[in-house]
């Protein structure tokens, strides 16, 4: 027989995955649901979702980072985690068109946090962009766009370095300031045909 303070608790971690996703559009991690429903342990987390499950209160992949959903939730998307970006001193990548062309992992996300854009996923090395609330480790989502604004934060391939940074890109005549949010790091700047755009954050997924 359950125990009536089991059923709260559970009851207590649906409420917070489904407070999660409405205000921020993707699902808990397995600490934020500890942190949040002030669990003991990821193992008692890990209990409670297994019992979830089996009670087809919620549905997860194994194979999907953040992958808990709710039955009554809004349609989700799959988006592929294609390698790291620098949010520091540049570093080099596989090329100038893509990261990996497979997925190192896969997101599944609401639907609306991308707003039907189509979007890839980069994992964040450094706090350059820390004043921006990106932090290392973070994931940012990118859409594929080559011309952005003044101001965008973007993924710049730096062409004669073969490395790719993340910063505010603003155009400034003939050159470039790739601006970091860290008030200790300096603007990098180059000329601007040295400088492609690779892609524009639209979101960020924080790491706790």
């Amino acid at each position: 027989m359950r125990k009536p303070g089991a059923n709260v608790t559970r009851q207590k971690v649906i409420d917070y995955i489904r407070e999660f996703y409405d205000e921020r559009g993707y699902a808990p991690t397995v600490r934020d649901i500890m942190k949040g429903c002030e669990l003991s342990s990821t193992a008692v987390v890990q209990h409670h979702l297994k019992v979830l499950e089996s009670e087809h209160q919620i549905e997860r992949d194994s194979k999907v980072f953040r992958s808990i959903q709710l039955p009554d939730r809004k349609s989700t998307i799959h988006v592929p985690v294609l390698g790291k970006i620098a949010a520091g001193t540049p570093i080099p990548v596989l090329g100038a068109d893509s990261w990996h062309s497979e997925a190192l992992e896969t997101l599944e996300l609401s639907s609306e946090i991308t707003r039907g854009k189509e979007v890839f996923a980069l994992r964040v090395s450094g706090q350059s962009m820390i004043d921006a609330l990106i932090d290392d480790g973070d994931i940012v989502l990118m859409e594929p766009v080559k011309t952005v604004n003044n101001g965008d934060m973007v993924a710049a391939w730096l062409k004669n370095e073969e490395e790719v940074t993340l910063k505010r890109f603003f155009k400034e005549n003939d050159q470039v300031r790739l601006q970091p949010a860290n008030s200790q790091m300096k603007p990098l700047f180059f000329d601007a045909t040295n400088v492609e755009v690779q892609g524009r954050v639209v979101a960020v997924i924080r790491t706790l």
